[in-house]
């Protein structure tokens, strides 16, 4: 896996697993919330200060970004879209 593809696969499941959104993250780091995205879709390049001050916010350890994730490993799933908890729809009879 290249270096890009596995800091967006970090990023995204250190986040996912802290229940962080994207824009959360973003804010809390001090970049922009549409370059958070890009870093996870491997579209942007992020500078070492950037992905500093992002583990700085995560609580964990920069070294974590290159960790390699194990073969056959599915890719971290998304947080639920939205910022409203779910509702439970009503049965009609």
């Amino acid at each position: 896996m290249k270096a890009r593809a596995l800091v967006a696969w970090n990023v995204r499941r250190i986040r996912v697993d802290r229940s962080i959104s994207q824009e959360r993250l973003a804010y809390d780091a001090r970049i922009d919330r549409s370059y958070m995205g890009g870093i996870e879709q491997q579209s942007q390049n992020p500078t070492i200060d950037i992905l500093e001050r992002i583990a700085e916010t995560l609580d964990c350890h920069l070294s974590e970004f290159f960790l390699q994730p194990p073969k056959g490993v599915p890719p971290p799933k998304t947080l639920r879209k939205g910022r409203k908890p779910a509702r439970l729809r009503r049965r009609t009879k």
